[in-house]
């Protein structure tokens, strides 16, 4: 495969998620990655500010986050085959109505999915245990079983949730450049439990991931 020779914007929350992957592609000068701040505004805010200065051609969406039960258990990577604002709608008494059904635009992001499979197949290749499924956006993490319930029904191919994935391809489909999802799995999508998350190894998994990019980009 071609590597790209235009840079490659990474876009995480915070600090710990964005070293870990500067550790992960090893100083490869075609990676420039920001901490932007956490949720979908200032993720969408902070990646139209770069792109607007900058020449890019490719935007990630990277960091750790929460897995579906049976669908990304803790240190899976997940690659996004798609981005969902879950919780982008209206509320009524008959339930929750998407941004789609109202008819207010799309919720929902597609991203390139030959460039999404073949991420995935060379994390698998790796050893690193990946897959390949929907990540969702909410403004609140989950923090209770009946919300995962939801979340889970309403959207039944999501594997992973995280809170910046939507800003980030709202502003990358702004300028026209491809994007992508990648998340390391750190804790159960349900109930709040510190004591259960495991931080530090999602970030050995997000590391040993970007660690296959500059190999697959």
């Amino acid at each position: 495969m071609i590597k790209t020779q235009k840079r490659i914007l990474v876009i995480t929350a915070v600090a710990a998620e964005r070293d870990a992957i500067m550790r992960g592609v090893r100083g490869d000068d075609r990676f420039e990655v920001i901490a932007a701040g956490v949720g979908t505004a200032v993720a969408a805010a902070q990646t139209a500010k770069v792109l607007t200065a900058g020449n890019y051609g490719l935007v990630i969406s990277a960091g750790i986050g929460g897995g579906f039960a049976g669908r990304a258990a803790i240190g899976t990577v997940v690659v996004a085959d798609e981005i969902v604002a879950a919780d982008l709608g209206a509320e009524t008494p008959e339930g929750f109505i998407s941004l789609d059904e109202l008819g207010f635009g799309s919720a929902r992001i597609k991203i390139d999915r030959e460039l999404a499979a073949k991420v995935t197949d060379k994390l698998s290749a790796a050893g690193i245990t990946s897959r390949f499924g929907t990540v969702l956006t909410v403004s609140t993490a989950t923090g209770t079983s009946e919300t995962a319930e939801r979340l889970a029904a309403r959207v039944p191919e999501a594997a992973a949730e995280a809170m910046e994935g939507y800003g980030v391809a709202v502003a990358a489909r702004l300028y026209g450049v491809p994007v992508l999802e990648i998340r390391a799995i750190s804790n159960p999508v349900g109930p709040r439990d510190r004591a259960a998350w495991r931080i530090g190894e999602a970030l050995e998994s997000l590391q040993a991931a970007s660690s296959i990019l500059p190999e697959v980009l």
